[in-house]
C-alpha cells in the first residue's frame, strides 16, 4: 500500500515498539516526518534513528506538561502537525481476576494511561489542527472494547471509552476539517505476545492455541497489519470516513466460531 504523504508532520505515542513503531516506520515510509514519543527514550530513540528525517522524543502520555512540551516540540521541529496517533497504552497479565479483587492502583494506572492520555494528547495537539482546518486522528483501541473479555475490567473499560471518545471527537472537530477514527486490533504479535505462542509451556500453549481457535483466520495480526489500517485512514483518499472504528482482528468478533 503506497500512500502520498510528502509533506505531512504526524505524531505518534507509544512509539518505541509494536504497533507504534510500525506505525511510525510505515508513516514515515510513505512520506510524513514524524516525531516517535514514547515514555521509553532509549527505545523510541533507536526506533526513529531508522527513519532518516525523523526525530524522537521521550514524552510520558500520563504528565500534562510533558505532553504540551512534547507537542510544542513537535511544532517547533516540523512546523505544523497534521496527524495524531494515539498508540500508547498498557494492558496487564498481573492481576487476572474478577472486579471486586481488581486493584485499584492497577485500574488507575490503565485507565489514565489508555483512556486519559488519549483525551490529553488529543487536547494539546489538536489546536493546530483546528487552526490549519485540516488533520487526521487515529486512536488505537481494542476488539476488547467492543467485545468485553472476563478479568480485564480496567482494560475493556478503558477501551471502551476509546471507542466513544473517538466518535465524540469526530463530531466536535469534524466542522473544522479534522477527521478521528479508531483502530480496533484484535490479537496482535507485539513483543510480549510473540513470546506467548512461540512458548513450549503446556498452559500457555493450550491457552494460545484457545486464542486461535476464535480466529476464522487462523493466526494472529503482525503488528504491520495494523499500522496498515492506520495508514489507510491517515491517507488524503480516506477523506470522507470520520467517527469510525475500523476493526483489524481477522474475524475475531464477526462471530462465534464453532465446529458444529
Amino acid at each position: 500500500m503506497k500512500v502520498e504523504l510528502n509533506g505531512k508532520v504526524a505524531l505518534v505515542t507509544g512509539a518505541g515498539n509494536g504497533i507504534g513503531k510500525a506505525t511510525a516506520s510505515l508513516l514515515a515510509a510513505n512520506g510524513a516526518l514524524v516525531a516517535y514519543t514514547d515514555i521509553n527514550g532509549p527505545s523510541v530513540e533507536q526506533a526513529a534513528a531508522a527513519s532518516p528525517g525523523c526525530a524522537a522524543r521521550r514524552m510520558d502520555v500520563t504528565d500534562p506538561a510533558d505532553i504540551e512540551n512534547g507537542v510544542k516540540w513537535t511544532l517547533d521541529t516540523f512546523g505544523r502537525l497534521d496527524i495524531l496517533v494515539n498508540n500508547a497504552g498498557v494492558n496487564t497479565g498481573k492481576h487476572r481476576v474478577n472486579l471486586d479483587q481488581f486493584p485499584q492502583e492497577e485500574w488507575d494506572w490503565i485507565v489514565k494511561t489508555d483512556l486519559t492520555g488519549c483525551y490529553l494528547v488529543t487536547k494539546a495537539a489538536v489546536p493546530s489542527m483546528l487552526s490549519q482546518k485540516s488533520g487526521r486522528i487515529v486512536n488505537i483501541a481494542s476488539v476488547l472494547g467492543l467485545v468485553p473479555a472476563r478479568l480485564q475490567c480496567a482494560y475493556v473499560a478503558a477501551k471502551a471509552g476509546v471507542v466513544n471518545l473517538t466518535k465524540a471527537m469526530a463530531l466536535e472537530f469534524g466542522p473544522s476539517g479534522v477527521l478521528v477514527n479508531a483502530v480496533a486490533p484484535g490479537s496482535t504479535l507485539n513483543e510480549g505476545l510473540k513470546k506467548v505462542y512461540a512458548s513450549d509451556d503446556p498452559a500457555t500453549k493450550k491457552w494460545a492455541d484457545g486464542v486461535l481457535s476464535h480466529i476464522p483466520l487462523h493466526r494472529p495480526g503482525t503488528c504491520e497489519d495494523i499500522a496498515h489500517a492506520v495508514l489507510f485512514l491517515a491517507a488524503p483518499e480516506s477523506s470522507y470516513i470520520t467517527g469510525t472504528v475500523l476493526t483489524v482482528d481477522g474475524g475475531w468478533t464477526a462471530g462465534y466460531l464453532r465446529d458444529f
